[in-house]
């Protein structure tokens, strides 16, 4: 059975995930505002969920539709066939969802009216006047925006930036999936060299090495959906298997992680290790104003600090300024730098051959990136 499937990932990615969703099989493929729209069966889902690297999530869409009023909410919502998905002991559950520019404000209202929709379906197809809710959950998300609703059916569970790999962190870390879109935007490939000179808990470079090695950033995790009794365990059996043998046992694929701060480095080396590329990776202290180019051509790729996030906004221009006397790359060398801070090429002292908006997590940021000294 083909389903209408959506998955949101961070602003700016959005072309990035349209690829990843067509190399999974994906058809119909619609690019939205951080979102992309797509059809595709069960294969399709479990594919996804295992193999994307910059999706947020995969849900089936449930219903569309323009809702005013609360009374067309429920109405609305009782009209979903939700028993394809919940079997009569399963319990529902509706996630806070988000309300921009429409008529309902009040998120806990419109989340509240799509449960009892939901419920009263659920109580009119399997004739009960109370749901036992003692099997499987599955969880709604929504979204209403300029009064339309959309009513999702989540597949992934936790959120599919969660590798399984970063148990800890540090204090202010990039998110997997915005690591993964650097690395797409920077090409990475098997035979790259790679170098993060504020590696912190190590996720670029372990999302570079992943790339490199073809290791689907979902193979080692579980999925809701995975569970579902409408769902044939043997479809996402194969998906793992496949995502599995796809792997590349040796690649010529290096990267050099360093940090000032010695804890960031153990915590890299131990991430890296739990992802399965620590043999990729190589980790050292070091301070930024020591950095410098070898005869092998590298791609730099790194997230360095920001006033948002950590240290006085006097600091961080301080680091900019050693940043663009040590980083500015020369002959075969490339550099890509995400932050938010405003007047960056100011700082660094040279304008970036490109940049696009990017965001980590809520802070707006650009990626500045540069080919040639």
């Amino acid at each position: 059975m083909e389903y209408m499937l959506t998955a949101p990932c961070n602003f700016g990615l959005e072309k990035t995930l349209a690829f990843e969703i067509k190399r999974a099989g994906g058809q119909n493929i619609v690019t939205r505002d951080g979102r992309i729209d797509f059809l595709g069966g069960e294969e399709v889902i479990a594919k996804a969920n295992i193999t994307t690297r910059t999706a947020e999530r995969v849900g089936i869409v449930l219903a569309r539709f323009h809702a005013e009023t609360l009374d067309e909410v429920v109405e609305n919502c009782r009209n979903i066939p939700i028993e394809q998905f919940a079997g009569r002991d399963d319990k529902l559950h509706v996630l806070q969802g988000h309300s921009l520019n429409s008529a309902l404000t009040s998120v806990h209202a419109v989340q509240s009216r799509i449960m009892v929709g939901l419920v009263r379906r659920m109580q009119e197809k399997y004739k009960l006047q109370r749901l036992p809710e003692t099997g499987t959950e599955l969880r709604i998300d929504f979204l209403l925006l300029k009064n339309e609703l959309t009513v999702t059916l989540d597949t992934s569970g936790a959120s599919l930036h969660k590798r399984g790999y970063r148990a800890l962190s540090n204090a202010a870390p990039i998110k997997e999936t915005i690591a993964a879109g650097m690395v797409d935007l920077a090409h990475i490939r098997d035979t790259d060299t790679v170098v993060d000179p504020f590696c912190g808990s190590g996720t670029i470079l372990i999302e570079a090495a992943m790339k490199a090695a073809n290791i689907a950033p979902g193979q080692s995790r579980k999925f809701s959906a995975m569970y579902w009794r409408c769902f044939d365990r043997k479809v996402w059996d194969r998906a793992f298997e496949e995502a599995r043998s796809a792997v590349k046992q040796d690649c010529a694929f290096e990267a050099y992680g360093y940090d000032i701060d010695p804890e960031a480095v153990k915590l890299t080396e131990e991430n890296a290790k739990k992802a399965g590329v620590d043999k990729y990776i190589r980790v050292k202290a070091r301070d930024i104003g020591d950095f410098h180019y070898t005869s092998t051509a590298v791609k730099v790729l790194t997230n360095p600090p920001y006033a948002e996030r950590m240290g006085t906004s006097e600091e961080v221009r301080e680091i900019y300024r050693t940043m663009g006397r040590v980083l500015l790359p020369r002959g075969d060398n490339s550099l890509y730098i995400i932050t938010s801070i405003e007047d960056f090429e100011e700082l660094f002292g040279e304008k970036a051959d490109k940049n696009r908006k990017l965001y980590n997590g809520m802070i707006q940021c650009r990626l500045y990136s540069y080919y040639i000294g």
